[in-house]
């Protein structure tokens, strides 16, 4: 059985996704957000995807389910562009795995070169 894919956050930057299927929510208010993400993890959804911007206003709630297998959190840079948080979760959850942030500038340039 396939898992739901939700997507929260600015509505500008979550529009999209509704041409895929997934759920979308349109909210950048902690309160809200917090109701629907545990609503989600409730629903039993695989994938959450949150803008970064709105991801900030409810960390604890996202690091509430970091250990968890599902949901998935993936943050997302907004239409306003990225803050770096996603990108930095992606490296920290990469060195947890592997034991080195292997996505580091130098690394990736190292990789670059050898594929030359």
């Amino acid at each position: 059985m396939s898992k739901k894919i939700g997507v929260i956050g600015e509505k500008d930057s979550v529009l999209p996704f509704k041409l895929f299927g997934f759920t979308v929510c349109f909210d950048s208010e902690s309160l809200a957000v917090q109701e629907k993400i545990e609503e989600m993890v409730k629903e039993d959804y695989g994938v959450i995807f949150i803008t970064e911007t709105v991801a900030e206003k409810v960390r604890k709630t996202i690091q509430k389910y970091k250990s968890r297998l599902t949901p998935a959190i993936i943050l997302f840079p907004g239409h306003l562009g990225s803050l770096g948080i996603g990108l930095a979760q992606i490296q920290q959850d990469v060195e947890k795995a592997v034991g080195q942030n292997i996505l580091t500038e130098s690394n990736l340039e190292k990789s670059s070169v050898s594929e030359d």
